[in-house]
């Protein structure tokens, strides 16, 4: 009977993988369940698009790379004052969009791989170029998380001076620096904006 059993589980495992590698190859498979990121429970409720406001963003975050940083609000375009603001986290470039509003939100963070940075902010948005297609970003205002899906990153070189900025629909772009009066490489992550939620 010991022999039976071992060859029956052994025969049931191998069809139970045959039927999980075909199910996935047809893309058959069922999406997993996520779990609502709410302390009551009930999940996060969506806020109807007739009931958007401006808002600014306070804080940026994609779970999917451990990246969680205070967003700042500087109102000068001046690069003094833009330098500044990200040595204390990462900056909303005052003339793109507030969350809630048609068109595409920039914010800058620095990125530094040196061994040794006293500053934390130095490595804001270290790891952005990791973030996948579909992968989540979610910006928060004082009051509701907008998240975002993204849809592409790249690389820009230093001799490319634009960034498209479409303002048909809302949307997000996260932008690496090294100063703002400076030309060097940087990452771009485009994100596509999906729901605004209560806190």
């Amino acid at each position: 009977m010991g022999k039976q059993f071992i060859t029956f589980g052994l025969t049931f495992v191998a069809l139970f993988a045959l039927t999980y590698a075909f199910m996935a190859a047809v893309d058959a498979l069922p999406d997993p369940v996520r779990s609502a990121d709410t302390s009551n429970g009930t999940g996060p409720s969506q806020i109807d698009e007739a009931n958007y406001v401006a808002e600014a963003p306070v804080r940026v975050v994609a779970n999917a790379i451990g990246l969680d940083n205070t967003v700042l609000n500087p109102e000068s375009t001046e690069v003094a004052e833009l330098d500044a603001a990200l040595l204390k986290g990462t900056v909303r470039y005052p003339t793109s969009v507030l969350l809630g509003v048609d068109g595409t939100m920039l914010i800058f963070g620095h990125s530094s791989y040196l061994p040794i940075v006293r500053n934390k902010n130095y490595k804001a948005f270290n790891g952005i170029q990791k973030l996948k297609a579909g992968d989540t970003v979610s910006v928060y205002s004082s009051t509701r998380e907008y998240r975002y899906v993204v849809v592409g990153v790249r690389l820009a070189n230093a001799d490319e001076d634009v960034v498209e900025l479409p303002s048909n629909g809302k949307y997000l772009a996260l932008l690496t620096c090294d100063s703002f009066g400076t030309k060097s490489d940087r990452f771009v992550v485009t994100a596509d904006f999906v729901g605004a939620y209560e806190l």
